[in-house]
């Protein structure tokens, strides 16, 4: 049975993804390929590098020393980019760096473990799967936040956010074969005391909220179709996804969350929409 790990977007909370990695692994989880889309793009391909347990050591190192300026660099150029109408605020550069000096590998193809990257293009909307080619242009591609990163141009389309179209990739998985999906769903902030106050975390918040009750459709439409199951998310959940100095945190609650579900039969169970499913605290 080909089993896939799916894993979700999120901005700053894909660091709970990390925290499930270590708890699926710890619990004898391993997965045949992986998909993901914008931060899950980002945490599926650094996986893909190493999937182990000593991979993901290396991943959670990353996620640790992370600051909000290594992935949107805010300052003068970006009140360069309003006052030019250029049509994104952020320049890529610090995200390719980081991907540069983590990716130990050139092509998607050339990954220890099969990944595929979901991008959204652009002009019509439609969903496009990367499976080959550079790793790192189809990363910038599935991260590309309309509006606040550059389109990614890759094979005469144009690319942006995956999560424009799918963020949580199920469907993806399955057209790849997939007969048993775990998804690693990020959540969202449901016990924030207060909206966002920057453009980028109000538009990383709202991203999150959609893709929460995305989840939820896709789980009513697909669970009787394959095996799936969904690692349930931190619920209660006050951090923002633009906010990466609690990193460390979210993965030690991840890791434990994941290792109790499991313990409690969660694999063995029907997945369940659960704190997905709009609601406060």
């Amino acid at each position: 049975m080909i089993t896939a790990f799916v894993l979700a977007g999120g901005g700053s909370l894909g660091a709970i993804e990390v925290g499930m990695l270590r708890g699926l692994l710890e619990c004898g989880e391993r997965p045949d390929l992986i998909v993901g889309a914008s931060a899950g793009a980002i945490n599926g391909a650094y996986f893909a590098a190493d999937p182990t347990l000593a991979g993901v050591a290396k991943m959670e190192a990353t996620w640790r020393a992370l600051r909000r300026q290594h992935i949107f660099p805010l300052g003068f150029s970006s009140v360069v980019a309003l006052l030019l109408r250029r049509d994104y605020l952020v320049r890529p550069d610090a995200l390719r760096r980081l991907l540069e000096a983590h990716l130990t590998y050139g092509e998607l193809e050339r990954a220890a473990l099969p990944i595929h990257v979901v991008a959204t293009e652009l002009l019509s909307g439609e969903e496009v799967l990367l499976s080959t080619g550079s790793a790192v242009e189809a990363v910038l591609a599935s991260a590309a936040i309309p509006g606040v990163f550059p389109s990614v141009s890759i094979g005469g389309r144009v690319l942006v956010d995956g999560g424009v179209s799918n963020n949580t990739p199920i469907s993806a998985a399955i057209g790849l074969g997939a007969q048993r999906i775990l998804v690693l769903p990020t959540g969202f902030a449901c016990a924030l005391k207060r909206v966002p106050a920057t453009a980028i975390g109000k538009a990383l918040h709202s991203l999150n909220l959609l893709v929460a009750r995305q989840l939820v459709n896709d789980i009513a439409r697909y669970r009787t179709e394959i095996e799936l199951h969904v690692v349930p998310p931190l619920c209660p959940l006050d951090v923002s996804p633009y906010d990466y100095e609690g990193c460390g945190a979210l993965i030690e609650r991840a890791a434990h969350s994941t290792r109790a579900w499991i313990a409690d039969g969660g694999l063995a169970a029907d997945p369940v929409a659960g704190a997905l499913v709009e609601h406060r605290h």
